[in-house]
Order: C-alpha cells, then structure tokens, then sequence
C-alpha cells in the first residue's frame, strides 16, 4: 500500500566510539531530522522546501543527501519517474559530528520507503543510505548511518559489504554530549588522519575494542569504562577541538565511563553509567565551557533503540 503522506524521524548518531574508528556508532534519542514525503505533481523525486539549514542544502536531488538516498531507492525498485515531493527539515547544525547528513541521508531514503508501503526492509535500505552520505562527506562508511537507520550500538563488520551486528545496550547507558560552536568538515577531519599505524597502537586499539564489545553483553560499566581509550584517531584530532583535554579530564573525574571526539568532531560524548552520571559530567563539562566563554550547547541522552521510524 502507498499513503497520501508520510512524515518519518532519523535520529543524531555518535560514531566511532572512541575505538571503533568507521565501525562502531550509537544513536541518540535527539536531536534528528525530519522528512516529508508526497504525491508530487510532475514526474519523478523533487525536494520543495528544506528548513533549518540556513539555505545551505541544494534542492537538487542529486547533490543532496536525503534525496539522492531516496533517487537510489526509486532507481532500484524502478520507480523513478514516479511523482514525489520531500520536504526536510533539519534539526541540528551541519559539521558538528552529530551525523546530520546521515540522518538526512536515513529520513530521505527511508521516508520514500515509507510512502511506497515499505517495500524493502531497513537492512535492504542501509546501502542508499550510506550511498547519500557519501554525497556529503566522500567517505563510503556506514558508522553514522547505520545507527540512525537501525538503532541502538551498530557494529560494522565491513563498511565494502555492509555487514552489522546490532550491540546489546546496558538499560542504564548514557550519554553526556558538549557540541562547541565551531565548524569541523568531516573532510578535513579525515584528510588529517596517518594512513600508518604502529603495531603497539594496532594491539592497544584491538584490545580496548573486544573489552568494550565484552562489556555491552555483560552489561558491565567498570569494564566499559577501563577500555574506551582511543589511542590511535583521538590523538590526531583532540588538537582540532579546543580545551580538549580539560574537559576530557573533567569527565573522567565526575566518573564518565569514557570521553572522546564524536564522529569527526567537533562534538564530544561521555558515557555515563545512569542518566545521574550523565547530568552530573554534563553539567561540569558546560561550567568549565562557560569560564573559558566557549560557546557550546550541552545536553543528556539514552541510546534510541529504534532508529528512524515513521511518524504519521
């Protein structure tokens, strides 16, 4: 069955993880973006308005994410000169390493899906979705985009197969994020990266990623929180990011299980054994902010286990 109108939600994500650089991601509750899908009046996809972007995002389809998720889609199923307007509506910033463009990218594809009668399955929808990210970033991974789609701690196996393993998530995980109001491409971030590790950071890295892995089955904070250490990206990148290693101390010292970049920056995350945890590190992270007059926005979160879904 098709519907007259469709209104779906794709959710903020944090990727990496600290040690799950391109293959691990979790999706926040809020902030997310909205899509709009309807019966249009002239043959094939057209985007028509977009909202809280600051005239940023092109309307053509093909240059952007949502819409060329949801070309992708209609090429498949060959439905292409289909009529069909999208609205979208951003709710957070662009460049803040909140995954913005992924979660256009998920609502424009999985919006269209949605108008159709869902003809394909979220796990069948993820490649278009990661395939309009790549329109935004040049990066085919699925870190963001995963997540927003399915919910909850994705793991990926292979971002060239787009092989995941939905993460158990611990009732009681949280997360402390502080977005800084500066603006890091997603690009550049990546452009900075050595394409050479040493073999001891390789080991550490392996190490800290299997405990963190571990410690989502056990549902086992303390062994969550002596593993998120990122010693390979998060080295290269903190100088990005300003009082990095303040507010990282801080963190850790109101009892976060872990602090690092979110995606490429420049937000930043703590888990929190409890949303008490999470408000108590949220809340020092923004007074420390506030007297160094960094402007930032600061706010608490559970992991949404549902990802992107369909509101009307």
């Amino acid at each position: 069955m098709e519907y007259q109108e469709v209104k779906v939600y794709a959710p903020a994500t944090v990727a990496n993880l600290a040690v799950g650089y391109d293959i691990l991601g979790l999706a926040l509750e809020s902030p997310g973006d909205e899509v709009i899908v309807r019966q249009g009046t002239r043959s094939g996809l057209h985007i028509t308005r977009i909202t809280g972007d600051e005239g940023k995002l092109p309307l053509a389809v093909e240059k952007n994410t949502a819409g060329y998720a949801a070309l992708q889609l209609l090429r498949h199923l060959g439905k292409t000169d289909m009529p069909i307007e999208m609205e979208i509506h951003k709710k957070m910033a662009m460049g803040t390493g909140l995954g913005s463009s992924a979660a256009s990218a998920v609502a424009g594809v999985y919006g269209v899906n949605a108008y159709l009668g869902h003809p394909l399955s979220k796990s069948e929808i993820l490649r278009f979705a990661v395939e309009g990210e790549q329109i935004a970033d040049g990066a085919f991974h699925a870190d963001n985009v995963a997540p927003s789609l399915f919910g909850g701690i994705v793991l990926i196996r292979s971002n060239d197969t787009l092989e995941t393993t939905q993460l158990p998530v611990p009732a009681q995980l949280a997360v402390a994020m502080v977005y800084p109001h500066i603006q890091i491409l997603t690009s550049e971030s990546r452009a900075i990266l050595s394409e050479s590790v040493p073999l001891d950071q390789v080991i550490a890295q392996t190490g800290n990623i299997a405990t963190v892995i571990s410690g989502l089955y056990e549902g086992d904070m303390k062994k969550i929180g002596t593993a998120l250490c990122d010693v390979i990206i998060e080295p290269q990148r903190a100088h990005l990011i300003p009082q990095f290693s303040q507010l990282k101390e801080i963190a850790i010292n109101n009892a976060a299980l872990g602090f690092s970049i979110s995606g490429a920056g420049p937000s930043l995350f703590a888990l929190c054994d409890g949303l008490e945890s999470a408000e108590q590190v949220r809340s020092a992270l923004a007074s420390h902010l506030d007297s160094q007059t960094i402007a930032a926005d600061t706010f608490v979160s559970t992991i949404n286990t549902q990802g992107a879904y369909q509101i009307y």
